[in-house]
């Protein structure tokens, strides 16, 4: 499935923006070749975010915050590619990062990625990529979590933006995460026992996750379960446990500004499991609900809702 096809999910109206070229970039970090992914330079723009220092602009650049997309479990950039490129066609400078196992990021060893490489991974990129503007975060589903904790390692990032803010050590929130549902509550403990070879044994992510709530489009959900780059992706059990049982910075302890855009109509995890997480976060947050919209955010009014949330949020931080 290209980003072509998730964005026909769309609006009609919103279509023609959200159909822009894609660039890719890529980043050796460690074992792993990550993929950029960018709007494609149009005549008389500047290339943003992404890509080696010598392949970018000096000249024409634009100084507004950058923002950073970042997917969670089943996702990728080319999936979230139609909200990047509606972004991009507000002015602001996105790009959207594929995490290994996900997308076209090539990893020599897909067996030992943990929950960890991915903050590492973010917390470096971040670090590589400072060219002394702002950046803003934008994490969608379980990327919400991660884009917190990225931010809280990384004084560059000077907002988070989340569709949600899942935090597995919570029982509630694992009972919704996996197809298990109450019987889930128990699991994070038990995946502790999960060892040496065990850890690299790689499962299909339709068996952990009802992917049948990704979205209020059931076509939609089923080709997210089926995409090879996303949902239908297979990821080892290590990745599990350490996401089940990570323990992510303290809410007491945050001061980066935090707007959750939670998709109103969110049948997969209800906007209750993150404002309890949100509600303990030291640092200025907000709320902003997508109208209309189920977990992976495509409906109307809420797409809107988003693209203006985040675009004021530019605004606030732009000087």
């Amino acid at each position: 499935m290209t980003a072509q096809d998730y964005a026909s999910f769309l609006h009609p109206a919103h279509q023609p923006a959200a159909r822009r070229a894609m660039l890719s970039t890529w980043w050796r970090w460690r074992d792993h070749q990550v993929h950029i992914a960018r709007p494609a330079p149009q005549p008389g723009g500047v290339q943003g975010f992404g890509g080696a220092p010598e392949d970018r602009p000096t000249e024409g650049r634009s100084f507004g915050p950058r923002l950073l997309v970042i997917h969670g479990g089943g996702g990728y950039s080319g999936a979230l590619w139609p909200l990047t490129s509606l972004l991009a066609a507000q002015g602001l400078d996105v790009a959207a990062v594929d995490l290994p196992l996900y997308g076209r990021t090539l990893s020599l060893d897909p067996g030992s990625v943990r929950y960890q490489t991915w903050v590492s991974l973010l917390v470096d990129l971040i670090d590589a990529e400072a060219d002394g503007r702002r950046l803003i975060l934008l994490g969608a589903s379980m990327g919400g979590m991660l884009a917190y904790e990225a931010a809280a390692r990384a004084p560059q990032v000077v907002a988070v933006a989340a569709t949600s803010l899942l935090d597995p050590r919570d029982w509630r929130v694992r009972a919704r995460l996996t197809r298990f549902g109450p019987l889930a509550i128990p699991v994070a403990p038990l995946t502790r026992l999960v060892r040496g070879r065990s850890e690299s044994i790689m499962v299909p992510m339709p068996a952990l996750a009802d992917f049948a709530k990704m979205s209020r489009s059931r076509e939609l959900s089923q080709r997210c379960a089926s995409d090879p780059l996303g949902g239908g992706a297979h990821v080892p059990l290590g990745f599990l446990s350490s996401f089940l049982n990570y323990v992510h910075v303290p809410a007491a302890a945050m001061s980066t500004p935090v707007t959750l855009l939670h998709p109103a109509l969110d049948d997969w995890t209800p906007v209750q499991l993150s404002m309890r997480f949100l509600q303990r976060i030291a640092a200025p947050t907000e709320v902003v609900m997508l109208r209309g919209c189920g977990h992976f955010p495509v409906e109307e009014p809420g797409v809107s809702d988003l693209i203006s949330a985040v675009v004021r949020l530019a605004r606030r931080h732009g000087s």
